[in-house]
């Protein structure tokens, strides 16, 4: 089974971002705690700049080069071993799972 990584992103309000998954689930985070660091200053600063937030290679990038590791956005750090546990906190939408 492929790894789950993120198919499409869209900024909410504030520091929040609804991620939809290669699964078809639907998460959202609030990363405000992840904007650390030189390169997320311009971000914290400027929302339309935030706003600017798009998928490559899975996970969430920026056009002024920051982006974030996909297993912190999506599982709040490295995935489970079983790939039948959907991600938790705020799932909108979860694919259907055999157990």
């Amino acid at each position: 089974m492929p790894l789950l990584r993120i198919h499409e992103v869209m900024p909410v309000e504030g520091f929040r971002i609804r991620l939809t998954l290669t699964d078809g689930s639907i998460v959202e985070r609030d990363i405000t705690n992840l904007l650390t660091g030189p390169m997320f200053e311009p971000l914290r600063k400027d929302s339309v700049a935030f706003r600017q937030v798009t998928v490559e290679s899975g996970t969430v990038v920026w056009p002024n080069g920051a982006d974030l590791c996909p297993d912190v956005l999506i599982w709040g750090g490295p995935p489970p071993k079983s790939s039948a546990v959907p991600p938790q906190s705020l799932t909108l939408k979860s694919p259907t799972l055999v157990r």
